[in-house]
């Protein structure tokens, strides 16, 4: 028997032990779990090389994702099964070994994503990475880690003292709820509202300001046939940033006819921008006049470009025009926005549309007044959502093929519809990043200039192009990204994406959102960069009489350096 002393005294506490020092106050155990794996699946390839600093935000912005996952779990499953238990109280142990287990993977991981990004820089030709990329994106993957949770535990306080206050007059469950949604609210008006208002007026004046800088290399022209130059209908200040680069630039009659061996024509560039007139309508009138003035409707060929949202044209387009039919060309273009093409992208899209149709519809409308026979060729062109606001013009293939004598789209975004539609509908077995369209009758697909003859199938003019490169995450970027498997990553990969790049759900829209980023610092045939293949791209759809493979070869090298 115990003796009544023994019974009386005071029984040893049971161990309990505390969370490890080094794991922030409050963090749940499984979720914080949840988030390493999100990390490391965030170190697997994707379209373009990554440098540290990108795939620190991606690796962090995935893992407060996998984060916010493992809470929600862990709080349903709480509330299902074990009300007090359920995830708390880990001990130090379950905490060194997740400590452990996150040091251990992620070494090799890392040391994998390095070996990736290396066999995808040397297929892109592009420098390897240094010693110190590893660590970086370690410590930049757990500051954004931390302050995404930290903001994300603020918006949930405050929900949280919302519902308290709620709850005085209603029921706990009703006044917890209210409580959410009147933040989400909150929060959604501040975003679009005096937060989005007040960062997009910031944005509009910073790029004004650029938009009105002259640049020492783009002199005021002495030439008629440039607007801003004597006897232009617009002036030189009111061109914009990006139209006074493109007006005083390309190939001089000199650089023509060296190159065809004849004399050569001063080539038209006509250009207005957002300050020459009061609204797109106004400025595509004046656009048209100013073409006319120039001289624009009496040459072989009459381009009609849409910019990209700062009114930005890619010289090697245009230029590519001018040497193909030794400067008896005209190009006429208009500016719509202040912004970056990837914010008009987000917020001016409206505008791109409008102002390619709007365009086009002007130009098409003077040069159908004309006798049939004295008609310059018309063709349409446009980069990125430049190529999105050259299509809003059109409804279909066959409008397109009714209304121009050729057209060619640039690394157009995943929003274009016709584009879409045309990959939609794309003819059985072939792939998304390289389709064939009812046979190639018109539209034709084309990464490399030997994707020109792919179909082996008669081709007539009117004749469609668009350029597009499998690794171009401008083209491949989608918000389904976040939830559905696109079929680029279904099928066969294109020939610059390695077969290791798997989708996985949120992550692949990470990561392919950080390479539209560097989309433009890979080489020529990779991401969004298009220079030489320009060449080939237009010398398929004009055909230019006389013109030769030789030529072709002789501009390619022309244009890489342009």
């Amino acid at each position: 028997m115990t003796s009544e002393t023994e019974s009386a005294r005071p029984t040893a506490p049971t161990t309990r032990f505390a969370p490890a020092r080094f794991v922030p106050a409050g963090y749940e155990f499984g979720a914080l779990a949840l988030a390493v794996i999100f990390a490391w699946i965030s170190l697997t390839p994707s379209l373009l090389p990554r440098g540290p600093m990108f795939q620190g935000v991606v690796s962090g912005g995935s893992a407060a994702f996998g984060y916010a996952i493992g809470v929600l779990v862990t709080v349903l499953a709480r509330k299902a099964f074990a009300p007090r238990e359920f995830g708390r109280d880990m001990d130090r142990r379950s905490w060194s070994i997740l400590a452990a287990v996150t040091v251990v993977v992620s070494i090799p991981l890392i040391i994998w994503y390095e070996s990736w990004q290396d066999e995808l820089r040397s297929l892109m030709e592009v420098s390897g990475l240094r010693w110190w990329a590893g660590p970086v994106t370690a410590v930049v993957a757990a500051i954004v880690f931390f302050v995404l949770v930290a903001l994300s535990r603020l918006w949930l306080r405050a929900a949280r003292w919302t519902g308290r206050q709620i709850g005085r007059i209603a029921p706990p469950r009703v006044s917890a709820a209210i409580g959410v949604v009147l933040i989400l609210v909150l929060t959604i008006g501040l975003v679009n509202g005096v937060v989005w208002r007040g960062i997009y007026s910031m944005l509009d004046s910073s790029f004004q300001e650029l938009n009105d800088e002259h640049r020492p290399d783009s002199p005021e022209p002495e030439i008629v046939e440039r607007s801003g130059g004597p006897q232009s209908l617009v002036t030189w200040d009111s061109l914009g940033r990006q139209g006074r680069i493109f007006v005083a630039n390309g190939p001089t009659v000199g650089e023509l006819t060296d190159f065809s061996g004849r004399p050569a024509t001063q080539p038209v560039r006509a250009y207005t921008g957002l300050a020459s007139a009061e609204n797109i309508e106004a400025e595509a009138d004046l656009a048209v006049r100013e073409l006319e003035r120039a001289g624009g409707f009496d040459r072989a060929v009459l381009g009609v470009i849409t910019t990209t949202g700062s009114g930005w044209i890619n010289e090697s387009s245009a230029a590519a025009l001018e040497y193909m039919f030794n400067g008896d060309t005209a190009l006429v273009s208009m500016q719509y926005s202040y912004l970056p093409s990837w914010i008009s992208f987000l917020v001016d899209q409206d505008r791109a549309r409008d102002a390619g149709r709007v365009l086009f519809d002007a130009v098409h409308a003077r040069w159908e007044s004309l006798p049939a026979e004295s008609r310059p060729r018309l063709v349409v062109f446009g980069e990125s959502l430049g190529s999105f606001g050259g299509e809003s013009a059109f409804d279909s293939a066959a409008d397109i093929a009714a209304r121009t004598n050729g057209a060619l789209f640039v690394g157009a975004p995943n929003s274009n519809v016709l584009w879409s539609r045309f990959t939609a509908d794309r003819d059985s077995g072939t792939p998304e990043w390289l389709p064939v369209y009812r046979n190639g009758t018109t539209v034709r697909f084309v990464a490399r200039p030997a994707d020109l003859d792919r179909p082996d199938t008669a081709w007539p003019q009117p004749r469609v192009i668009y350029l597009q490169h499998p690794s171009d995450p401008i083209t491949w970027w989608t918000p389904k990204l976040i939830y559905e498997r696109p079929d680029w990553l279904r099928e066969e990969r294109g020939y610059d994406v390695l077969p290791s790049t798997r989708w996985f759900p949120f992550v692949t829209f990470l990561q392919v959102s950080a390479d539209m980023a560097v989309s433009n610092s890979v080489p020529e045939g990779h991401g969004h960069t298009f220079r030489a293949d320009l060449a080939d791209a237009w010398a398929a759809i004009l055909e230019p009489a006389g013109w030769t493979t030789e030529d072709t070869a002789r501009l390619r090298t022309i244009l890489a350096g342009e």
